[in-house]
Formats: C-alpha cells, sequence, structure tokens
C-alpha cells in the first residue's frame, strides 16, 4: 500500500453538500492543516456511471487515506448505497474515523450515527473546525492506541473543548 497522506470525507450529498462546501472552505485557510479527497468530484463521472465503477475508484481513493470524516446529518444512518460502504470500506481497513455531529453534539448521537459506527473505534465531535482538527491531530494519530485499549465513541474531554475556545 502507497503512503498514506489524505482525509476522505464521506457525507450526504444530497442533504448536507453546505457543511462539505464549509469543509472546503477550511482546506483552504492555510490555518488548517488537513486536505481531502471529493468523492463527489471524480473524473471522468457522470449520472450514468456504474455503482461498480464508483465504488472501484473510492476503494482507489481510500488506500491513500490516512483518516476519514463521517459528517453525520439528519438522514445519513439510512444511506446505504455508498455512505454505509464507505464506512464499512474504512472499518475493514483500519483507518481511523471522525465522526462529526451538525447537530452540535459532543458526543454519539444515537439518533443519527450510522449504526455501523456505533460498536467501533471512533470519536465523535460537533461540526466545529477546531474540535475536527483536534480529533485529526489526536485522535488519528493515536488510533492504533484507542483501538487496542478497545475505546469506542470516543470524545474530546470538556477541558479541550474550553481550551480550543468552544
Amino acid at each position: 500500500m502507497g503512503y498514506r497522506n489524505k482525509t476522505y470525507v464521506i457525507f450526504d450529498g444530497d442533504e448536507d453538500m453546505w457543511s462539505y462546501a464549509y469543509m472546503r472552505g477550511w482546506n483552504k485557510n492555510e490555518n488548517m492543516e488537513f486536505s481531502f479527497y471529493d468523492a463527489h468530484d471524480l473524473r471522468p463521472m457522470s449520472g450514468t456511471a456504474s455503482e461498480e465503477y464508483v465504488k472501484r475508484v473510492l476503494k482507489q481513493r481510500l488506500e491513500n487515506t490516512k483518516q476519514a470524516i463521517v459528517i453525520i446529518g439528519e438522514k445519513t444512518k439510512n444511506l446505504f448505497r455508498f455512505v454505509r460502504w464507505e464506512i464499512e470500506a474504512c472499518i475493514e481497513m483500519g483507518i481511523p474515523i471522525v465522526a462529526v455531529n451538525l447537530n452540535g453534539k459532543r458526543e454519539m448521537d444515537e439518533d443519527r450515527c450510522p449504526p455501523i459506527l456505533r460498536d467501533v473505534c471512533a470519536i465523535h465531535v460537533p461540526f466545529k473546525a477546531k474540535a475536527i482538527q483536534r480529533a485529526l491531530d489526536v485522535f488519528c494519530d493515536n488510533f492504533e492506541w484507542h483501538k487496542q485499549q478497545g475505546w469506542k465513541a470516543v470524545v474530546l474531554k470538556p477541558e479541550v473543548y474550553a481550551s480550543l475556545g468552544l
């Protein structure tokens, strides 16, 4: 496997595109130090691209992925065709997952979190740039240790949020 250095973003392209647009803005901000592949900007891609083709291309992109962000909106838990498949692929490949709650919750949201993420080692944070960055920097870099400890539904401590001004 090649060098892994990217952040892969998984989200509901129909309902939560706005949040992804915000993240693209953060990505361009010189104070944010993460980059990610745009799973919805594959070329060549059209409305007629087969599911098999899309999954093959996504799998190739995941092979260069260091960490994944799953943006969790109101309908995310009900998406199986690509979102669940992408999450499953990340779990199988041992890619750390940052679950980002659009409703601001600082822990796993039982009502919105996809069932496949509920019993795996993942960190759950609100949709705030500083919280996401901290999760990427700290949790993802120590993912193997968290996993060995048997941790699931990891959260940032209140004092971390306070230090971030959140």
